[in-house]
């Protein structure tokens, strides 16, 4: 266990205008789990990447070692003949190819001119079994789900004769099953002496697996902690990532309710393609000014299904029941009817379906409300300009400047972008569809503030998140989601994990029963 098989000293790795790593040092055992934390934007991702051969040799200082070798990785190919293999947290696969041409695409079986098929789509088949997916190999990706997709990644690495398995953010997608068998799968791999790289914001999930955990801040290393040396603390690994304690995860927030904002009676939707099929049914919700209310439930449980069905009716067929905004009903047909009747909701998808990555941080904010930076039609840019820079000050987005393209930023920030652009629409009813996925404990406190912020500017809030605990920590009231109906109801002070659960439990039985 103790043998080094892979050492990086003295990485420095520069942006145009950024140091992204300064002298940083890495060593990894022979078969162990060694997970590297930190904040969003810390280089956790970028370390990775000068690894596995996506930053080439040249555009970077520093050596990397493997067993005792220094190697100068020119391209993703030559990193992985050495066994280094990166699964991205964005999943690179082919939708409408079956799993087995996933596995092999790059690294096809049989001849230079001549696929041997048979061969591709057997060895697909023993490595599906040796990561514990009882699919076949030649099922289309498309018609599996995201955890599935996560162990055909991982069987597509087994494919290359994998020693040292890279995995940014494998659990950011997944359930709470998934995401447990995913990391069963890791200690498996462990116990046949596989070595395992780990990025991941999931503390609990690192302690659960790692050997070691490293905490790079800023770009640069702060500590690595031992497993056989030292109890893994969660406050502790905060401290080390974002350089203060954060004695309560959820800020403090003294709510002052006033009137209902939002109402939803009898709300039905249709799933779009398959007929018959309700998602959501019969829904009430209530929404005060000033209140912070979640919906909690499982995955698949209708909860983004509902919240895009608000807004403008972006999801769903034959929707039914009656919106109320201030007292009055309305008819949103459209995104456009929703944000005029002052609407918004920030996807749960910032990098599919809420930001533009390849625009600046400036055109992103002010999308969502170009009549706000225009004159006569015509956008004013000394204004767009103006308005960029306010919204970016009150969010504390970190950023070169308002001109900076979006995909250079941190998730967190990025999250942030897509908060500015909706409160640049001047809503006052937001829909927020887990809004801290995939972004650091310390961003995700900054981002509780701005909720915490827009309550108490009267703003209503309505949060969906997969996380319990935020839940909890944020919200004034919870409503609880199963199966497409609302199952519970509890305030704060009556909410627990517990409470929680025993709502969807029970209305699980009872469907099973009936």
């Amino acid at each position: 266990m103790d043998t080094l098989l892979l050492e990086m000293r003295n990485i420095t790795k520069t942006f145009p205008g950024v140091k992204a790593l300064s002298n940083v040092s890495l060593d990894v055992r022979q078969g162990e789990i060694h997970a590297i934390v930190g904040e969003n934007g810390a280089g956790k991702s970028t370390l990775m990447n000068i690894l596995s051969g996506v930053y080439p040799s040249g555009t970077f200082d520093g050596e990397i070692m493997v067993h005792g070798q220094q190697c100068h990785f020119h391209s993703i190919k030559e990193s992985e003949e050495k066994g280094i293999v990166i699964i991205h947290q964005e999943l690179a696969l082919v939708p409408y190819l079956t799993i087995a041409e996933n596995m092999f695409l790059g690294n096809e079986q049989g001849h230079v001119f001549r696929i041997d098929w048979d061969k591709t789509y057997s060895r697909a088949d023993e490595l599906l079994a040796l990561v514990g997916l009882e699919e076949s190999s030649k099922t289309s990706i498309k018609d599996i789900g995201v955890g599935k997709q996560q162990l055909v990644e991982i069987a597509k690495a087994m494919a290359k004769n994998v020693k040292v398995l890279i995995l940014d953010e494998p659990t950011a997608s997944l359930n709470d099953t998934e995401a447990k068998k995913l990391l069963d799968l890791l200690l498996q791999f462990k116990s046949r002496g596989m070595t395992s790289i780990l990025i991941s914001h999931k503390l609990n999930e690192v302690s659960y697996v790692a050997d070691r955990i490293t905490v790079i801040r800023d770009g640069e290393v702060i500590t690595t902690m031992d497993k056989q040396e030292e109890r893994f603390e969660e406050n502790k690994i905060i401290k080390a990532m974002v350089g203060r304690n954060i004695s309560d995860r959820f800020p403090k927030r003294k709510a002052l309710i006033g009137g209902i904002s939002l109402e939803v009676e009898n709300w039905t939707v249709y799933h779009p393609l398959y007929e018959g099929r309700k998602v959501c049914e019969d829904i009430n919700v209530k929404v005060h000014r000033g209140e912070v209310v979640g919906i909690s439930g499982l995955m698949g449980a209708g909860r983004t299904e509902f919240a895009m069905s608000l807004f403008g009716k972006s999801y769903g067929r034959n929707i039914t029941g009656t919106m109320r905004i201030n007292g009055k009903p309305v008819e949103l047909n459209t995104v456009r009817a929703a944000i005029d009747n002052k609407l918004a909701y920030v996807t749960e998808d910032r990098k599919g379906n809420g930001l533009i990555l390849s625009k600046t941080i400036m055109e992103n904010t002010t999308l969502a409300n170009l009549k706000g930076v225009s004159t006569h039609q015509v956008i004013d840019p000394d204004l767009e300009l103006q308005v960029s820079k306010e919204v970016v000050e009150k969010l504390h987005t970190k950023c070169s400047s308002v001109r900076e393209e979006v995909n250079n930023l941190s998730g967190g920030n990025q999250q942030k972008v897509l908060l500015g652009k909706w409160i640049f629409a001047q809503p006052e009813i937001l829909l927020l569809d887990e809004p801290t996925r995939g972004i650091d404990v310390g961003a995700k406190y900054e981002i509780y503030c701005i909720i915490n912020q827009l309550a108490e500017e009267g703003k209503s809030v309505l949060v969906i998140s997969s996380e319990m605990p935020e839940i909890l920590g944020i919200c004034d009231r919870i409503y609880v989601l199963s199966e497409g109906k609302i199952v519970g109801e509890m305030t704060q002070k009556e909410a627990s994990q517990e409470a929680i659960m025993t709502c969807i439990v029970q209305n699980q039985k009872g469907a099973g029963q009936s």
